[in-house]
Order: C-alpha cells, then structure tokens, then sequence
C-alpha cells in the first residue's frame, strides 16, 4: 500500500491548524505537509514539515507537490465570507483559481484523494430555512457563497469527466478554542466564548434571534478525515455533502454561557454580516452524509459550551 503523503493548504487558518495536528497523529509528522502563505510557526512548525505555498501560483503548487511526493491533499486555503465582502476579487481569486490550481494538479500528476471543502454559504434566501436540503436551489449572495458554488461545480466536473478524486463538505460556522476568528460571518459564536472569559462582555454582530448551523471543531476534523477515508464507491454527492452538528440563535448560545458565567453581558449590534447571515439557513439535512459514509456527530451545545469554557479557563 502506498505511504499516504499529504499537503495541507491553509494549514494556519481555523480548521487547516487542527487538522493538520490530528493528520500528523494518525499517517506520521513526516508525511504531512502543512502550508500557509504565511510563515508557519509554533507547534506546526515544530511537530512537522511545512512550506509557504500561494495556492494562485500555479507553478509553486506543481513544484511542491513534486517537492513532497504529495499524494493527498485537504485544501483548506479559502478567503471567508466577511473578508470576501470587502475583498471580493481577492475572494475570487483564491478561491476560484487557487481552487482550480489544486484540481490541475489532482489532473496531470495523478493524485490520489483531494478535499475541497464547501460552505453553507452556497445556500441563498431562496433555499429552504430549516432542513436544508442536499439538493436545492443554490442561489448565493456573498462572493464567498458565489465561488463555494462554482467550486462544487467545478469539482463535479472533475470527477465525472477528467476522472479524479475530489471530495467536499458544506462546513457549517465552526466552533474551536484553539484559532482566533477568521473572518467569517458565524466567527460571533468563537468570539462570544473569548470575550466571555476575558472580559465578561460581548457586543454580537448578528441579532438575539438569529439561528445558524454550527459544529464544534473535533466533529468537523471527524467528519473532514471520515469523507477523505470512505468508500468511493459509495458517494453519490461527493464534492458537496450538507454537514450538520448543532443549530441555535445567539441568544440560545448566551443562555448556555450563563450557566456557567452567570453575569455574562451581551448586547446586539447588527452589522454587514447579520445580512449575509439572514441568506443561510437556519439548519441542515445532512442524510446524504449519514447514509453514504455514516457520518455522525458527537457535540452538542452543552457539551461543546462547557469545553470550550473549559479550554479558554485553563489558559488564564
């Protein structure tokens, strides 16, 4: 059997950072690549091999795919959703053509398994609010949302006519005590745990009573690594699979901060992202994962709240 050797892109950013850590743990330190167009440093660069890579250079991915030997890759490097609205070309860009970049390679080196991941920004006002459904109308209206869609689109292609290996998830906001906020419109319910801790108040971004799809990270590094080991045989919706974990509004995850925090203080302060956030839905139908490679969460907001809380404490 061929040693797996895989290349992270991203590898700095909330999910890529973790990811790589539990990657490194199961195939060996040595055998997984983390990469940033940042200069890694702290614990990824110590427990491992790691690069600056620009995923729009075409030619820089090529040559440290050749580099490495990478036969795996989970491409994580994205421009999110808030970030994406005030910079939409550069959104664009990574994206799209840092997206393209990594299925070229995928194309002409012959590589294995490719995550590509998805979002829930696909989804518009036009999509069902509550139980989103695997397949339905995918009308976005942030850049972020517009170029998920396109990349489902164009994995698809991929894999139905130039034969290669790419597989996706539709990430729902992730929840983690270990990367700051990224520039997502769900970073409120990350940023909410830390200033809770730190300060005892929160101003919210988005209203008391908006409710999103979320997860906690160990289930997202679960889910992410399940997809890339299932059977290929078995997925029909392999480049957008609907994830699903945890739905409440701001004011619900308040209400759980409170148990243990009970003088806790948050305002609502809608801004920019309270209308990418009224586009998405509320929560999400994820059968398709379920059924096709048994997908299945282990947190929920009790738990994922009292960990988090836990996690923050402990650091003082």
């Amino acid at each position: 059997m061929t040693q797996k050797k895989v290349l992270v892109t991203g590898a700095m950013g909330q999910i890529g950072s973790e990811l790589t850590g539990e990657l490194r743990r199961r195939y060996g330190s040595e055998n997984v690549i983390a990469t940033d167009i940042r200069k890694l440093e702290g614990k990824l660069a110590e427990s491992g091999p790691c690069d600056i890579l620009d995923v729009t250079d075409r030619a820089a991915v090529f040559a440290l795919i050749h580099k490495y030997g990478v036969n795996t890759i989970y491409h994580m490097a994205a421009i999110l959703s808030a970030t994406g609205e005030k910079h939409p070309s550069l959104c664009w860009n990574v994206n799209m053509n840092g997206s393209i970049n990594i299925m070229d390679a995928a194309v002409e080196l012959d590589l294995g398994t490719v995550i590509i991941p998805s979002s829930i920004a696909v989804f518009g006002p036009e999509t069902p609010r509550f139980d989103t459904p695997q397949e339905t109308i995918l009308k976005p209206k942030s850049m972020y949302g517009v170029t998920k869609v396109c990349g489902e689109l164009l994995s698809n292609y991929y894999v139905k006519n130039l034969g290669v290996d790419i597989r996706g998830v539709r990430y729902p906001g992730i929840i983690s005590s270990e990367t700051p906020p990224g520039g997502g419109t769900t970073d409120y319910a990350v940023d909410i745990f830390y200033k809770a801790v730190e300060e005892g108040r929160y101003t919210c971004f988005v209203k008391e009573d908006t409710m999103l799809p979320m997860m906690y990270m160990p289930d997202c590094i679960k889910a992410t690594i399940d997809l890339a080991e299932a059977d290929k045989e078995k997925l029909i919706h392999c480049c957008e699979y609907n994830l699903s974990a945890l739905s409440f509004t701001a004011g619900d995850l308040t209400a759980e901060i409170r148990k243990h925090i009970p003088d806790f203080e948050v305002t609502y302060e809608p801004d920019f992202r309270q209308a990418i956030a009224d586009t998405w839905p509320a929560s999400i139908d994820d059968s398709a994962a379920r059924e096709e490679w048994g997908w299945k969460p282990d947190w929920d907001l009790e738990n994922t709240t009292r960990d988090m809380l836990d996690k923050l404490q402990a650091r003082g």
